[in-house]
């Protein structure tokens, strides 16, 4: 068996073995998903990770797409589905980190469809990826500000909530005003995130921009200013 499916069978097996089905259904709950949870918890999931990745060492990036998309696409529990993004983001495979890494966090974006994937990749996939390439991740960061998918739009929103000082605020704008109108939660609360995240080292940008944008909703507005 290669690392590959090693690593796939080996982290299924680990997940069942680990998980608690007392805690599997109300983890389901709170994340309103239709794929159950196994029960492992974020700091069990996180060490399993460590032990997984380390036993089986992968040779090359399209092994990494491979094992990604499997347990993303075949996933039968949601941890898999987290194990999957742990993955793409250990540290052995850091040299991998390059835009040719978008589609494969494009479908899991756009598949995935909820805040716990989507986040995590906005911001610990995309945001370094714009800061390592802006040359090349910040024109697809504009392209997804007005994509029809709306997680698209809220990862080209908050992307780069851990850029302080470095916060491009062309593309933090563009994306802003592309959305301002939209009436989704999730829009609007990503909205208010990013600017209330740039607000801590930007205060002024952001009550300048606040009152330059009427249009923004009160949801928006309440979280940019929170801190102000």
């Amino acid at each position: 068996m290669d690392e590959s499916r090693a690593l796939i069978a080996a982290t299924r097996s680990r997940l069942a073995a680990a998980g608690d089905p007392r805690k599997a259904p109300e983890m389901q709950r709170y994340m309103k998903s239709e794929l159950p949870f196994r029960g492992v918890a974020a700091p069990e999931r996180k060490a399993l990770a460590k032990e997984l990745f380390a036993a089986h060492p992968l040779p090359d990036e399209a092994a990494l797409w491979t094992v990604a998309l499997t347990l993303w696409r075949e996933a039968g529990y949601r941890e898999e589905r987290y194990l999957a993004i742990d993955l793409t983001g250990h540290r052995a495979y850091r040299a991998w980190q390059t835009p040719a890494l978008l589609p494969l966090y494009e479908e899991m974006i756009v598949s995935g469809a909820w805040w716990d994937f989507v986040d995590e990749i906005a911001n610990r996939r995309i945001g370094p990826l714009l800061r390592g390439f802006p040359a090349e991740v910040t024109p697809v960061m504009h392209a997804w500000a007005t994509d029809e998918d709306r997680w698209k739009r809220r990862t080209s929103i908050i992307c780069q909530l851990s850029f302080k000082e470095a916060t491009d605020t062309a593309l933090l704008t563009a994306a802003i005003e592309a959305n301002t109108g939209d009436g989704d939660f999730f829009i609007r609360k990503g909205i208010g995130w990013a600017l209330r995240q740039f607000a801590r080292v930007e205060p002024g940008w952001v009550r300048a921009f606040v009152d330059g944008h009427p249009g923004l909703s009160p949801l928006s507005v309440r979280e940019a200013v929170k801190h102000l």
